[in-house]
C-alpha cells in the first residue's frame, strides 16, 4: 500500500515574495567626477563646465545612473546639479551616491508603489536567494511595508524559513 505524497509547503497557504521578481530591469551606469577633475582631486569651474557641455549624454539614454566622486575631492553640490541637468533628457532615474545606493534607491521606488492588497493578513515568505543584486536595503524596505498588514513574516525559503514577525 502506497502513501499519496502530499506537498504541505503547497498546502500551507504560504504567499512566497521573491524581490527578484521586481528588480528593475535597465542598464545601470556610474558617472565617477573624478575623471572630471583636474589630477582627479580639483574642480576648476571653467574647465568643469566645457566637459559637461562636450561630453555625449546621449549614451545614457535610458539607463539608471548614479553620479559619484571616488576620490577625497571637495565637490561642490552645484557640479552634482550641472551633471544632472545635462543627464535628465535622457536617464531613466539619477542620483548621487554609487552603484548600491542606486540599487537601494531603485528597489524603494518598486516597494513605495506596490500594492499591498495581496498579503492582507497573509503568511509570506521573503525568499532570500536570487540571481541579481537585490541590495539588503530592499529585504529591509519589504519587511517594513509588510509588518503591519502581514499575519507573518518568514526569510528564506519555505523548507527552511527564519521567522522574523507574527501579528499577536
Amino acid at each position: 500500500m502506497t502513501e499519496e505524497i502530499v506537498n504541505r509547503i503547497a498546502n500551507s497557504g504560504l504567499i512566497t515574495f521573491d524581490l527578484e521578481e521586481y528588480y528593475p530591469k535597465g542598464k545601470r551606469n556610474c558617472i565617477d567626477l573624478k575623471y572630471w577633475l583636474f589630477e582627479e582631486l580639483i574642480l576648476k569651474e571653467k574647465d568643469f563646465r566645457q566637459a559637461v557641455k562636450d561630453y555625449d549624454w546621449s549614451q545614457h539614454k535610458d539607463e539608471f545612473v548614479c553620479i559619484d566622486c571616488t576620490t577625497d575631492a571637495i565637490v561642490p553640490v552645484w557640479a552634482y546639479m550641472l551633471i544632472t541637468s545635462s543627464l535628465s533628457p535622457f536617464a531613466k532615474k539619477i542620483i548621487r551616491g554609487n552603484m548600491e545606493q542606486l540599487e537601494s534607491a531603485l528597489f524603494q521606488g518598486v516597494i513605495d508603489k506596490l500594492d499591498t492588497h495581496p498579503f492582507v493578513d497573509q503568511r509570506v515568505i521573503i525568499k532570500g536567494c536570487s540571481n541579481l543584486p537585490v541590495p539588503e536595503s530592499a529585504y529591509i524596505a519589504i519587511t517594513s511595508k509588510l509588518n503591519p498588514i502581514a499575519k507573518s513574516i518568514m526569510y528564506g525559503e519555505a523548507c527552511s524559513s527564519v521567522p522574523i514577525y507574527k501579528k499577536k
